[in-house]
């Protein structure tokens, strides 16, 4: 039986549990090492710490104002039910099917090769094992949605709050690394800092801080939903940033900006040089990103089947994908169809093409979807909201003016990437016509 949304899972997920879900699905392992990419493109303390703050201020004004979506239409898929409300089905199937053919499966297969990277310190790992291993831990997290929500909740809720804890601890443990002074923050800004630069350092900056529409993906399965969900999501943005500037603030004073930008691993330099981890600050490290990354692709996985659900059950995708495990009473077929496209992703990419895709692919319908608070506004003025942006209309003219800037940069700057991310995305306007007429013939012969 559909609830009053239409939702036909039970709505099982608490505060805490999509606290943790939006947490988690935004601090994976990019904040581990992007650090070190945003030193060497910036160079000087002040570009560099302005860029993460920056990246904060505009995830927060997103999820604002998606809380305001949520809220008002508490269905599964979150981002592709706001397009499908706002704009009708083309949209909607266009994100469906970026998510299914480039952003899902690259995030997967982005999240668990870093995973299966530093699992390989603690076991001997070569570079094909590591694609292995990679593969194996995406039909892990699988086989864990695939058993139920309540339980995928709760490991991730777990691991969760364990890299946290790590990577609060870590920034905060920096203050006291060797070496370590508040001179690294001098001379704070260069003579001159290009916008373009600043631009082009946004862009993994705001890989790390994706996520923060996430949690949305499973609102039809989420308890209150109209005053939980858009609480949770404000709540896990701003947690989120909170750990961010401690650890950015934490690596300068340990390191200088030179220093962090020829580290690969920016965070095991740091812990190598704090007294209380001492020899066995590389295997903290690395065990905090292992633990990251395991939380991140468990709620990767949560939140991306959903969206392949919800476009089975609104019917622009095949029919079995909305199927509900009668035991688990978990979207059983979306599930395996994610780890399925997981696996295939993580074989054939390394991490710098799947983290490429995945950024690039998603940015243009953030920006669809806050601008869908205007459209439903004037549209549906009717329309209950539990909860209404703050600062609307700032807050979201905000997001859309700093994402349609770094959509554009990132065709001027990187336009072969750009240009091929994008047609992969318009590829799928013949795609929706031919299932709409597909759909069309079936409907005929059934007459």
């Amino acid at each position: 039986m559909a609830d009053q949304w239409g939702e036909r899972m039970p709505r099982s997920v608490s505060f805490a549990q999509i606290v943790a879900l939006s947490v988690g699905i935004t601090i994976g392992s990019g904040i581990f090492r992007v650090p070190a990419t945003v030193a060497a493109q910036l160079q000087f303390p002040g570009p560099m710490l302005f860029c993460w703050v920056l990246g904060g201020v505009i995830a927060v004004c997103g999820t604002l104002t998606v809380a305001e979506l949520a809220g008002a239409l508490p269905r599964s898929g979150g981002v592709f039910a706001y397009l499908l409300e706002a704009y009708g089905p083309l949209p909607a199937f266009l994100f469906g099917w970026t998510e299914l053919v480039v952003i899902r499966a690259s995030a997967l297969g982005a999240i668990a090769t870093i995973f299966a990277e530093y699992l390989g310190y603690f076991l001997p790992l070569v570079a094909a094992h590591v694609r292995v291993a990679a593969a194996l831990a995406i039909v892990l997290i699988g086989a864990i949605n695939y058993v139920g929500v309540q339980r995928a909740a709760a490991v991730l809720s777990a691991t969760t709050a364990v890299k946290y804890a790590v990577l609060l601890g870590l920034g905060l443990l920096a203050f006291t690394a060797r070496g370590g002074t508040p001179a690294h923050f001098t001379p704070a800004w260069p003579a001159s800092a290009p916008l373009s630069a600043l631009a082009t350092a946004l862009i993994p900056v705001m890989w790390t801080y994706d996520g923060w529409a996430d949690a949305a993906f499973v609102a039809g399965e989420v308890r209150n939903p109209q005053r939980n969900l858009p609480l949770a999501l404000i709540a896990g943005a701003l947690s989120v940033i909170v750990a961010y500037l401690v650890v950015n603030v934490g690596f300068l004073y340990a390191l200088t900006p030179q220093t962090m930008a020829d580290s690969k691993l920016v965070a095991s330099s740091v812990a190598a040089r704090i007294p209380l981890l001492g020899s066995a600050g590389a295997a903290v490290i690395a065990a905090a990103v292992v633990v990251s990354a395991f939380s991140g692709l468990n709620a990767s996985m949560m939140a991306g089947s959903r969206i392949f659900y919800a476009m089975a059950d609104r019917g622009l995708f095949f029919r079995a994908a909305a199927r509900i495990s009668p035991r688990f009473e978990s979207p059983s077929v979306a599930i395996w169809l994610a780890t399925a496209l997981g696996v295939a992703y993580v074989l054939e990419n390394d991490f710098a093409q799947l983290a490429d895709k995945f950024i690039l692919g998603i940015w243009p319908f953030y920006t669809l979807t806050v601008a869908a608070v205007f459209v439903l506004r004037a549209r549906h003025p009717e329309l209950p909201r539990p909860y209404r942006v703050w600062g609307y209309p700032l807050v979201p003219a905000v997001f859309l003016l700093a994402s349609l800037y770094m959509v554009l940069n990132a065709l001027i700057t990187d336009p072969r990437n750009s240009g091929v991310t994008f047609a992969i995305i318009l590829a799928g306007v013949p795609v929706f016509w031919l299932w709409g007429w597909l759909r069309g013939l079936k409907v005929a012969r059934q007459q």
